[in-house]
């Protein structure tokens, strides 16, 4: 369950903060954070990124998950205007992430398990969102985006026999998008309070509030098989209806103070509705035997950042993010999750006048370790003769994320 943007960050900036800075970051990510950010830079630009996350994530002594998550990820920003002719700005964006480096554009897994599985931490499938932002009153930004998610949807009806060769085949398989919203709106109390009044005494407070709407991926398969003189028309009927990487939906509030002309620190608050997912999981036809229980959570987020000088950059941030599941049992699927504490730390490089090009350049890096606390669990199964709980083990582990990009102005 949860996206790469979700679980670790977008690009270094939201990596290296813990996502504390996010809300305020004017680059492209801003379109899945805080979308009414993207207008307090004008500048366009063309972002490019690699993130690589890799965990190892433990049930006892026994390591559970290694998998490790790759994206390669491009964002371009862009002011609209100029299309025209009113003499406002408006501020479009589009962010793009693959798997393995753009090697695997989905990746999905619903299963269960006998060992116990991790509910976050899968690889992470295709990433798009698409939005912009624009300037309401003065001192007064909103944003909006969509997030796109696929369904997909697979029908087999075949003949076989029971030696399991199939003839008669028809296979019809569909991957429709799922559109979610994300909203937002920033204030810059002093233009608000003061207008141009570069003096103002609340100059340097800035607030933002930013709604996610829940998004997942799910797939249904429907599969109808015949074998003449066993199992006759219409034959044997599987139906599978699951989903994957759910994202709840998030509200967030987030307040950042400039000290100086060269440090700030911002405090974000998430509400993050995990409630929703138990009746979702009631629906599901691989993990509704789980009856499994999740609560809504509050995440606090605190970060910080320092202008070294005009083109070195230094951030930091922390978070605490405790677990959404309630149930240590959840029958076959024996889910495994924890509260976790989040460190981050990134730094950015300009370039004024690199070789060949116009603009200037930025480079950013990015570097997160999540420690995910220890909570013991009981493994139980539906397997005939199996005495429940049949293990009692404690969950850990820790993750690693390093994240790269280059961005160019234009």
């Amino acid at each position: 369950m949860g996206n790469t943007a979700s679980t670790y960050g977008l690009f270094p900036v939201d990596v290296g903060t813990a996502q504390a800075l996010s809300m305020f970051n004017a680059q492209a990510s801003a379109l899945y954070y805080n979308p009414a950010y993207l207008t307090m830079d004008p500048r366009g630009e063309l972002t490019a990124g690699l993130l690589h996350g890799e965990q190892e994530l433990k049930s006892d002594d026994t390591v559970v998950n290694d998998t490790r998550s790759q994206q390669q990820l491009i964002a371009l920003k862009t002011n609209l205007s100029e299309l025209t002719k009113v003499n406002h700005p408006l501020y479009f964006a589009i962010i793009a992430g693959v798997e393995k480096f753009g090697e695997e554009m989905l990746a999905f897994n619903s299963s269960t398990s006998d060992e116990g599985q991790f509910l976050n931490y899968g690889r992470q499938p295709l990433f798009l969102n698409v939005g912009g932002g624009t300037q309401f009153l003065n001192g007064i930004n909103v944003g909006a985006s969509v997030h796109i998610s696929l369904r997909s949807e697979a029908t087999l009806n075949a003949s076989s026999n029971l030696a399991g060769e199939t003839q008669y085949e028809e296979l019809d398989v569909t991957a429709k998008p799922v559109l979610r919203p994300v909203l937002s709106t920033s204030q810059e109390w002093g233009k608000i309070i003061c207008g141009h009044n570069d003096d103002c005494w609340i100059g340097g407070l800035e607030t933002a509030l930013t709604f996610r709407g829940h998004t997942e991926a799910r797939t249904s398969v429907e599969s109808n098989i015949v074998i003449p003189g066993t199992v006759p028309d219409p034959g044997i009927l599987l139906a599978i209806d699951t989903i994957d990487s759910y994202q709840p939906d998030i509200f967030a509030a987030g307040l950042k103070y400039n000290f100086t002309d060269n440090f700030r620190m911002a405090v974000t608050v998430e509400q993050q509705n995990w409630s929703d997912l138990t009746e979702e999981l009631q629906r599901d036809t691989v993990k509704d035997q789980a009856n499994a229980q999740f609560k809504d959570i509050t995440v606090p987020r605190v970060g910080a950042e320092w202008d070294v000088n005009q083109h070195l950059t230094l951030r930091g941030g922390v978070a605490f993010q405790e677990s959404p599941l309630e149930s240590i049992r959840t029958e076959d699927v024996n889910y495994l999750d924890n509260d976790k504490v989040i460190f981050g730390l990134g730094s950015s490089l300009v370039i004024d006048n690199p070789p060949i090009l116009t603009y200037p350049m930025r480079l950013d890096f990015g570097y997160q370790f999540q420690q995910l606390e220890d909570r013991d669990f009981e493994l139980t199964s539906s397997r005939p003769g199996v005495t429940n709980p049949f293990a009692t083990v404690t969950a850990g582990g820790e993750v690693h994320v390093f994240s790269g990009s280059l961005t160019l102005k234009f």
